[in-house]
């Protein structure tokens, strides 16, 4: 079984009917659209950082290699300029692909997202490293297996 393979949903509240489940990725996507442009380019700095342009290329039209030429090599800062056409629903299918290729990727969004001033009080952005991290922890089941008790059993 793959990460990518293991179901992930978020309840997220609505003012009518039953919670509506939100995927991580959309989740990502959401929080981007929510925050000011500087902080949606922190938000796609530790996803771009780990992938090679080629892999750019075939994300969400090619948009996170024009992004990632101009942000700089290997000290990426993506420009505010550069984010100005890029659409939550992109930087869904940027974390969807990321995810399953780059556990630095998730690790690196995981550590901005905690450490962000302007995401500190956002439910969403809590949300979203608690999903985070649990992802990261079945990732590592799935890689290594279940951890083992060092208690013996009596």
């Amino acid at each position: 079984m793959k990460s990518r393979d293991i179901p992930f949903a978020i309840a997220a509240s609505g003012a009518e009917g039953p919670p509506a489940e939100t995927s991580i990725p959309q989740l990502v996507g959401e929080i981007y659209e929510s925050v000011p442009p500087s902080e949606r380019a922190s938000l796609l700095e530790p996803l771009l950082r780990p992938l090679g342009v080629l892999s750019l290329l075939g994300v969400a039209n090619g948009i996170f290699a024009s992004v990632r030429f101009r942000s700089g090599w290997p000290d990426m800062h993506v420009q505010l300029e550069d984010i100005r056409n890029v659409r939550g629903s992109d930087v869904t299918a940027l974390f969807d692909y990321a995810q399953q290729v780059s556990v630095e990727a998730v690790d690196g969004l995981v550590q901005m997202v905690s450490a962000s001033p302007v995401l500190a009080g956002s439910a969403a952005a809590w949300l979203l490293a608690t999903a985070l991290v649990r992802l990261a922890e079945a990732r590592r089941t799935v890689a290594h297996g279940p951890r083992k008790s060092s208690v013996a059993p009596s």
